[in-house]
């Protein structure tokens, strides 16, 4: 990597320690001296967590996978030329995917940091403590390159804090990278079982998760069947099998005991007929949702602390009964509601058809790619307060009523309902008992635990979660389901079209390497195959 960016990571490092942290400044500190108590160690983290914020939302990876997905169009407004670039597979200017890429790599220098200087504070609580602080570095440090490899394909891969100018590492040197640090961290991690103590931090069961996340990607892009160490030996499928196993019957995670009460609709009972009818009971996220075991997490007041994505992903410049004001991002596929069994109480409990719900919504009239179909998951909410409608976590946290805008509801990163559904899909002894659990949630019968029945799964289980575009890609059906997006009618100000998706089989998926980072690299760094 390039000097000029780790100058930049070093000062957003000692700037989000101040920001984030209630502490004496810090601007006045340097790494030779900063790693001194562990409550120094604790602050270097906050620094690598804060790094997951989608301060520019739509250019977070989460928020790019949706839109890239075959589950949702574009959106927006005919202005919002930077969504309809991500749905459609184009480059809107050299450097569009920017954000991302140095957003990665600043929290893997963060990481980078903390490791090469954990060994500087001399007194630890116990052993413990520091193999737990360090065990959570390591975690995000893989998660942070796996991000970039989902997103990028090989990317290059740097372990220390000094300038490099770097290639592109092999796929290999990557993702065994990618797995070491994630089997480290499960050493490191404590074995105690989820509590609420752990809300907000990454532990030894969101790392046994991740690893089987990060072995069905590899393994399927690169058609592997194990992952080489870089040391010595290599990942198996027996072996992450075994960590999956060991995370379900130890970690303490639960599923919810209705799907629905995971989003936070469900809260709205006063106003929402659909929550109300259905008795729902939103399980909160201090501790009520025992499913969720790798968030990212917000601050009550808005600003950079608040959730963007609710907010472009709400119903666009209105508040109905009990969704809020947003920008139009990301309707719903018809294709994904018309192909949904009506049985699996997932499908409303996952997409608004604002036609058959009486939530009082009008489409705007510069609404693009309208559907009449909106995902629920990741919304602002309203909820009735003296007759009023106000945004709930307003209510909630105490912020400005009239703040519509001020969502703080986390992203779920990795929840335990993925983890069933990737031990049936690896082929665990305990498959179909896997699958079962995750269906008989949702009332639905047993299936045989085949690779179709789980990918069928996977798209009602974890739709609008930043999930279902790499997994297609990871079984090498990108082109093939994107083939099925032609001729669909949308809406686009309030007229009829027929909407056609292409995909660029070229690219792989894959997105540009920004433009500026090629030229930094002085010819070192290539772009991607397409672009």
């Amino acid at each position: 990597m390039n000097k000029n960016i780790y100058i930049i990571a070093i000062l957003l490092f000692i700037s989000s320690c101040s920001d984030f942290l209630d502490t004496e400044p810090l601007t006045n500190k340097v790494n030779t001296n900063f790693y001194q108590t562990p409550e120094d160690v604790n602050q270097a983290l906050t620094g690598i967590y804060s790094l997951l914020n989608p301060g520019t939302s739509h250019l977070h990876s989460f928020f790019i996978s949706e839109l890239m997905s075959d589950d949702r169009f574009a959106g927006g407004g005919g202005v919002d030329l930077v969504l309809h670039a991500i749905s459609e597979f184009k480059n809107y200017g050299n450097d569009m995917y920017l954000y991302p890429w140095q957003q990665n790599y600043k929290g893997i220098f963060r990481c980078n940091m903390l490791l090469e200087s954990i060994s500087q504070v001399q007194e630890w609580e116990s052993e413990t403590q520091k193999n737990k602080y360090e065990g959570e570095a390591l975690f995000m440090r893989a998660y942070y390159y796996f991000d970039l490899a989902r997103m990028f394909g090989t990317v290059p891969l740097v372990l220390e804090t000094k300038p490099q100018n770097l290639p592109k590492a092999s796929p290999e040197a990557l993702f065994g990278q990618i797995a070491a640090d994630l089997l480290l961290a499960i050493e490191k991690l404590p074995d105690t079982p989820f509590s609420t103590s752990d809300i907000g931090r990454t532990t030894k069961w969101a790392a046994q998760g991740m690893l089987a996340r990060v072995f069905l990607f590899y393994t399927g892009v690169y058609g592997k069947t194990e992952i080489a160490l870089p040391e010595s030996g290599s990942l198996t499928k027996s072996e992450v099998i075994n960590n999956v196993d060991y995370c379900i019957d130890h970690s303490g995670h639960k599923l919810v005991d209705d799907f629905r009460n995971l989003w936070p609709y469900s809260y709205a009972t006063e106003n929402y007929d659909y929550a109300k009818d259905n008795k729902l009971s939103w399980v909160g996220e201090e501790g009520g949702n025992s499913e969720a075991m790798f968030s990212i997490r917000f601050g009550a007041f808005g600003g950079n602390s608040r959730n963007t994505i609710d907010l472009f992903f709400g119903m666009r410049m209105q508040n109905t009964n009990p969704f809020g004001y947003g920008w139009g991002a990301g309707p719903v596929n018809p294709q994904l509601w018309d192909s949904w069994d009506d049985s699996d109480l997932r499908k409303r409990g996952s997409i608004c058809k604002v036609n058959e719900e009486n939530i009082g919504y009008v489409s705007s009239s510069d609404q693009f790619h309208e559907t009449y179909l909106w995902q629920k998951k990741y919304m602002p909410i309203n909820i009735k307060i003296d007759g009023k409608l106000q945004n709930m976590f307003t209510y909630l946290y105490g912020s400005p009523a009239n703040n519509t805008d001020c969502n703080t509801q986390e992203i779920v990163l990795l929840r335990l309902a993925d983890v069933y559904l990737m031990g049936a899909e690896l082929g665990s002894s305990k498959a179909q008992e896997y699958i079962d659990i995750v269906r008989e949630r949702a009332n639905l019968p047993s299936v045989p635990a085949t690779l179709e029945n789980v990918k069928k799964e996977r798209r009602c289980e974890l739709a609008f979660e930043g999930i279902r575009y790499y997994d297609l890609m990871r079984w090498g059906e990108l082109e093939t389901a994107f083939n099925k997006l032609k001729n669909i009618p949308v809406e686009n100000e309030g007229k009829t079209i027929e909407y056609t998706v292409k995909f660029r089989p070229e690219t792989k998926g894959y997105l540009p390497i920004p433009e500026s980072q090629l030229l930094l690299s002085d010819g070192v760094l290539e772009q991607n195959e397409g672009w």
